[in-house]
């Protein structure tokens, strides 16, 4: 198709430029998306990063060498039109179906595959769901080149620019969804905005041309507006958890994927995971049996000193559990906090009851530390979630920091949340480093769950202040969790795992404990499906 038959609005080339622009804004806030629509599924890692960026990059590539080809074979723009009808249905889809296709691969993926599932169920997840819309947009580029370029004299200038406008609405498309639309009007929506986006290009498009390809077009775009919108009907929510009914709140910040249940007893706060607590509120302001209770032997470790005359310094606040029950328990501390997230800050004063004399500082743990010059009694180190570890928060160099930051005799608990097995798990890698900075490290196992919470000071009479602190305690709840507490109390004998800011493979390590967990889990239902088929599966649910 030459381009003097060509649509009038393809004689202009500000069109052609800003699809370029639009399409390169799309890819990016599509990969934005998809990091949040599997965070809540399989994490936010860098692994999880690692496998979208991948994706992304081969559905591009085959969408620059197909889009390249079919130009050259028939340079008609109403296909590339068309080809961004279909990726703007897609995409406008990827909200109202996408939660189901990834449970639904992980669930068939989780019997098949024995290890390394996050990858692989990941993989797999990004690429049933978003391959195929950015192997579309990935034609966008070579298609447009063919049409533009009128001689080859000025084709330098011509691809140059298209490139400029492709990049330039990258650069766009990376800020905007992070730090507007997912924050204002969650994931799901973002993706109907920007499939709204390219939907209203191919209908500029279709619109200007003449002759039966214009009806034709006007057609096709008719029936892509009748799904956009029935996916904008549909797709709207931006529940995750869509068997949930009581839900208190579920929404997203700039950093996390939240979520607020509350039932009889207590307020509990999950990020990024369908399951689990991140945080939790006792109604009866009683101890939670979570790791939290186990950590409250800090400030009993502290000689010298007694509890509500520690300073304490929480890093990764959540919505202040521990602060809580610090205050319950041992009076009126002087306790702040560091998080990163202020959605969850704002959701620990409505819903979790933080005193609102406990200040929360919005910053990152280490860098906060790098910032201030205060040294506190107890410090806290609660930002480990899942396989989600900050590196900059696991090394020899972050460890140091904390101990610069500790009064003479502090102590430093650590809440550690993947209790691996075998040599060289994450836990061990964990306590190795920390035993290389700090001269006393004993840990806890946390009962019925992963978790392990590690104590470390310099200060070698660290337990003995502990055995004698605790014995005076008056409250018989407290008495008994910290009675149980010192029965499993044990001295850390350090092995030579080391992580340093230069090589510090948290998620990999994090991983390995994953895969065995999920292993344990599903073992049962592995072998009755052996066994039985998916009929005895199925009866066994």
């Amino acid at each position: 198709m030459s381009m003097t038959n060509a649509p009038k609005i393809l004689k202009n080339r500000v069109f052609l430029y800003l699809t370029e622009f639009f399409a390169g804004m799309s890819v990016m806030a599509v990969e934005l998306g998809a990091s949040r629509l599997l965070a809540p599924y399989f994490s936010s890692s860098q692994i999880v990063w690692t496998i979208i960026i991948g994706t992304i990059m081969i559905a591009m590539a085959l969408g620059n060498i197909y889009g390249g080809r079919s130009a050259d074979k028939n340079p008609d723009p109403g296909k590339l039109y068309t080809r961004m009808l279909i990726a703007a249905v897609w995409i406008a889809a990827i909200p109202v179906v996408g939660k189901y296709i990834i449970l639904g691969i992980s669930a068939l993926l989780i019997f098949s595959v024995s290890a390394n599932f996050l990858i692989v169920a990941a993989f797999a997840a990004c690429m049933a769901v978003f391959v195929f819309p950015l192997f579309l947009l990935g034609t966008v580029t070579p298609s447009l080149a063919k049409y533009t370029v009128g001689n080859l004299e000025e084709s330098g200038k011509v691809v140059g620019n298209l490139g400029a406008f492709n990049t330039i609405g990258s650069i766009i498309g990376t800020f905007v969804p992070t730090f507007v639309t997912i924050p204002s009007v969650g994931t799901s929506v973002t993706f109907l905005i920007f499939a709204g986006i390219l939907l209203a290009l191919a209908i500029a498009y279709f619109a200007s041309a003449a002759g039966k390809k214009g009806i034709r077009g006007m057609g096709r775009a008719a029936a892509a507006l009748l799904c956009y919108l029935l996916c904008c009907a549909l797709g709207h929510s931006n529940s995750f958890a869509f068997w949930e009914s009581n839900l208190a709140y579920e929404g997203e910040s700039v950093y996390n994927y939240l979520q607020v249940k509350e039932n009889d007893r207590s307020v509990i706060l999950s990020t990024n995971v369908l399951f689990g607590v991140q945080s939790i509120y006792m109604k009866d302001q009683g101890l939670t049996g979570m790791y939290y209770d186990y950590a409250m032997a800090a400030p009993l470790m502290v000689e010298g000193k007694e509890p509500e005359d520690c300073r304490v310094l929480i890093l990764g606040m959540g919505t202040g559990t521990y602060a809580t029950q610090c205050r319950k328990y041992y009076g009126d501390m002087e306790i702040e906090g560091v998080e990163i997230d202020e959605k969850i800050t704002a959701l620990s004063r409505e819903y979790f009851h933080l005193p609102e004399d406990v200040p929360v500082t919005t910053y990152d743990g280490r860098a906060f530390l790098n910032a201030v010059e205060e040294k506190y009694d107890v410090i806290m180190v609660d930002a480990y979630q899942d396989i989600t570890i900050p590196f900059q928060m696991s090394s020899t160099e972050f460890f140091t920091l904390v101990k610069e930051h500790l009064a003479e005799d502090g102590v430093m608990v650590v809440n550690m949340n993947m209790r691996g097995s075998g040599e060289g798990n994450i836990n061990q890698y964990l306590a190795d480093t920390i035993s290389s900075v700090f001269g006393e490290v004993c840990t806890v196992e946390v009962s019925g769950s992963t978790n392990r919470e590690l104590f470390a000071s310099d200060n070698k009479a660290m337990v003995e202040s502990f055995q004698a602190k605790r014995r005076a305690l008056e409250d018989e709840a407290l008495y008994a969790m910290m009675e149980r507490t010192a029965e499993h109390l044990e001295e850390y004998q350090a092995g030579g795992y080391i992580l340093t800011d230069d090589k510090a493979p948290v998620e990999l390590l994090g991983m390995q404990v994953i895969d065995g967990l999920i292993g344990d889990e599903v073992a049962y239902y592995k072998r009755i499906y052996e066994e039985e088929g998916l009929q005895g599966l199925l009866r066994s649910f």
